[in-house]
């Protein structure tokens, strides 16, 4: 209006919001290029809305500053975030697969603050290999002859076909033929090593003498991948692993078992199904055996190559091995984990067994602690599943005790809980909210009873 000054003209500059106290105390906590960033944004956002409503009048400074702490707040704000699990899914694949001890932590962190025998000998005084800071371990738990650690097991069964087979064929069953999270399949991963897929068989039933019409002059490899994330049942049938041994023996082939999860203990002395164990593989004598280090073993993320010493010296050669290698961190944390087992600790001290391991008892006295804590909100103990996840045992449930929530609007509630700090995962299931305690750690309960007595405290927050 005329006689009317502009409200755009009395917006501040840049730099009388910089000599100013909030301008300066987000230079020094950002930075002054990011406090410069911050405040531009601020400003620009105040523009626009000066434009779009008339009646508007220009913020102050210290909205302006405050808006622009807000905005670098959020592009500092780290997207990897620790998290409380209460879905009851041990291995979460989402949710960063394995937790990892204590001692792993201590492992990773000795390691990461300085320098460290990642390659030096210290003995010989000079350069020294990667590869022996878990290979020794890992042969004594599964009897194998050498060992590798690479970054992931898609990146070990990549490196074994390459290796192995590359421009030759490959024999594996039609029914063996996966494909587990992410998109990740043995048909793209062995088109993508070179290796010639050779299926045999039918997706519910294979014979041994499949495999051996298939082989040829051209076959390399025999390739048992285990179903690690689904399960056939009915009229099935599938040659085992000490028969493909035996046949990869007469006709001068070697053997290659994929377990995917991988276990170093029996999975059927928690009453769930038996997953084929390492030592077995090794035992049966397959050549080279390939599993996870984040899942059922229970440490970082790695993949792990363990097999005859001719073949793993092979691998540790090819010049693939130094694209997928581990780092210093990875490899720390896998070898104190690694120590678990062979003290025979695993099951006091690797999260994963541990949760796998507690009883129905102890995790109903936790559910039953956590709904007396919450006597302002609908809770009840219930009975419940839990379930190992990380494309381990597909079917097999742990039984639990679940602290049930409730809500007239549970997805509301369960965004509430996931927008907090920590975010609280949780399921909903019958139109209720459910926490299983079987994956909360003792020392997130503080965190997780805190976020839910929030919805006792906050009546906007009970939907």
């Amino acid at each position: 209006m005329a006689g009317e000054q502009n409200p755009l003209r009395q917006l501040p500059s840049v730099g009388r919001l910089l000599s100013g106290k909030g301008g300066a105390a987000l230079a020094t906590a950002y930075g002054r290029a990011l406090a410069v960033e911050g405040l531009r944004n601020a400003l620009e956002a105040a523009r626009k809305n000066l434009r779009d409503d008339g009646d508007a009048g220009p913020p102050s400074d210290e909205t302006l500053t405050e808006q622009a702490a807000d905005y670098l707040r959020d592009l500092l704000a780290p997207t990897l975030r620790p998290v409380i699990n209460a879905t009851g899914v041990v291995v979460h694949t989402n949710l960063g697969r394995a937790p990892l001890s204590d001692a792993a932590r201590e492992a990773i962190e000795a390691v990461a603050w300085g320098y460290s025998t990642l390659e030096y000998d210290l003995e010989a005084g000079a350069r020294g290999s990667r590869t022996v800071h878990a290979e020794r371990t890992l042969v004594r738990l599964t009897g194998a002859e050498a060992a590798l650690a690479v970054n992931n097991n898609a990146g070990a069964v990549l490196l074994m076909l390459t290796a192995l087979a590359k421009d030759r064929g490959v024999v594996i069953s039609r029914g063996q033929l996966v494909e587990i999270g992410g998109g990740f399949r043995v048909p793209d991963v062995m088109a993508q090593s070179g290796a010639r897929l050779v299926e045999v068989g039918t997706t519910n039933r294979t014979h041994l003498r499949d495999y051996e019409v298939a082989i040829d002059e051209e076959t390399a490899l025999i390739l048992r991948a285990h179903a690690s994330n689904y399960r056939i049942i009915g009229f099935t049938s599938q040659p085992t692993l000490d028969e493909l041994v035996k046949l990869g023996k007469k006709r001068g082939l070697r053997v290659a078992d994929d377990l995917g999860s991988g276990a170093l203990l029996d999975t059927a002395a928690f009453g769930m199904a038996h997953e084929p164990t390492v030592q077995e593989s090794v035992s049966a004598g397959a050549d080279v055996v390939a599993f996870s280090g984040d899942k059922l073993l229970g440490g970082p993320q790695a993949g792990i190559l363990v097999g005859r010493r001719e073949v793993i010296d092979t691998l540790k050669r090819h010049p693939l091995a130094r694209a997928i290698r581990p780092d210093k961190l990875a490899l720390a944390g896998l070898a104190a984990t690694l120590n678990h087992y062979l003290r025979g600790e695993a099951l006091a001290e690797v999260p994963v067994w541990r949760m796998i391991a507690a009883p129905v008892d102890e995790l109903r006295g936790r559910a039953e602690r956590w709904a007396s804590e919450l006597k302002g909100l609908k809770a009840e103990v219930v009975d419940g599943v839990s379930t190992v996840g990380g494309g381990s045992l597909p079917g097999e449930t742990l039984p639990t005790a679940l602290l049930a929530l409730k809500f007239s609007s549970p997805d509301k509630v369960a965004a509430s809980l996931r927008a907090g700090d920590p975010p609280v995962i949780a399921r909903i299931e019958e139109g209720r909210l459910l926490f299983d305690p079987r994956t909360v750690l003792a020392r997130e309960e503080e965190a997780l009873l805190a976020a839910l007595k929030s919805k006792i405290q906050n009546p906007k927050s009970k939907n």
